[in-house]
């Protein structure tokens, strides 16, 4: 007996979609697409796999003919009939299509949340973190440890190259996975993560640091993240206040996903993937990203907890609703399919 590898990922979809058309319907709002500054969504998804088929057939073309045009479509064919499967183009549509269903949901639930409700737990956790760092501000901590000037940008660019690395990752994942379980298994790990995260936002709604309290943070320069906060205030601001149609505000906690993103990340690379410089990237990134969500004040420290549990949340359900079976010891596991159809009997 099988299951399919996607099922769990598409439902996610489902739910979060309807999720976000009931809500818009309850708020009289319209759904918005978060980046339509890029472009309209339905060409900006086909650009995005169609980029990847290319990156993927051109240079493994001129590389294999070493530029010589009669060698290009034998190479070219060879390639999208052996790794271009039908398996293949499905997890890389499946997967692309859902996530954005999940992403743009999750989006536009985040913008809706300060109309849905207008407690905040700021000074809860506000107050945690001072316990925690007995009395001491995690921020003022980190910027008497880490200075004020080089680490400043340094860790601004750490914390904005998240943006990019979503769908890079995925992209990768779904294009590039020597087992198309490993590919089913981070579209689904991702769209657990958005949902969950969600969810966090609307048990326990927050500004963050950095806007409840951003006195703390004033002897900071400005940089790129900076900038990126100021503009994201404004944003929730006209939104909410000036009744601003068409965009969504980003403005929203409890759990952090850069954190958990990051290390969902971290995670897959340590299962799936044999490099060990790749490895110590990643996970290198990870502890950087969760250093710079304190430093510039986006999350308390609980915020951060709760997203790296989202994490192991998602990448073990993820994992799996895949087909993966985990090893008892050490970080380590092994797929019990190369395809969608993942057995369920009791030898899989």
């Amino acid at each position: 007996m099988y299951r399919r590898a996607y099922a769990l990922l598409v439902g996610i979809a489902v739910v979060m979609g309807g999720l976000a058309i009931l809500t818009a319907a309850l708020l009289d709002k319209k759904l918005a697409d978060p980046d339509g500054f890029l472009g309209p969504s339905w060409l900006r998804l086909p650009m995005l796999v169609g980029s990847a088929f290319l990156i993927d057939l051109v240079p493994r073309t001129l590389w294999q003919s070493k530029g010589k045009l009669p060698l290009m479509a034998p190479i070219w064919r060879a390639r999208v009939r052996t790794h271009w499967t039908r398996e293949r183009m499905t997890l890389v549509v499946m997967g692309v299509v859902c996530f954005y269903i999940t992403y743009v949901s999750y989006r536009n639930l985040k913008s809706y949340l300060p109309f849905v409700s207008t407690t905040k737990y700021d000074r809860t956790l506000h107050l945690l973190d001072r316990a925690l760092m007995f009395g001491h501000e995690p921020g003022l901590l980190l910027h008497d440890i880490f200075g004020t000037s080089f680490m400043a940008y340094f860790l601004s660019y750490v914390y904005l190259w998240f943006l990019p690395l979503v769908p890079l990752a995925l992209t990768a994942w779904l294009v590039w996975s020597r087992n198309l379980t490993f590919g089913y298994w981070f579209a689904t790990s991702q769209c657990i993560a958005w949902a969950l995260g969600t969810l966090s936002y609307y048990a326990l709604p927050t500004l963050g640091p950095g806007l409840a309290y951003s006195y703390v943070y004033s002897d900071l320069p400005d940089t790129p993240t900076a900038s990126l906060m100021a503009s994201l205030q404004n944003t929730r601001i006209e939104v909410i206040k000036g009744g601003l149609e068409g965009v969504v505000q980003s403005v929203a906690g409890f759990a952090s996903l850069h954190c958990a993103i990051t290390l969902l990340v971290a995670l897959m690379v340590q299962f799936t993937l044999r490099s060990k410089i790749l490895k110590w990237v990643f996970w290198v990134n990870f502890g950087c990203t969760v250093v710079a969500t304190l430093y510039f004040g986006w999350h308390y420290i609980a915020d951060d907890i709760a997203g790296i549990m989202i994490a192991f949340v998602s990448f073990y359900v993820g994992g799996v609703a895949s087909g993966q079976k985990f090893e008892r010891r050490g970080l380590h596991s092994h797929p019990t399919s190369t395809t969608s159809a993942v057995p369920v009997d009791h030898d899989a």
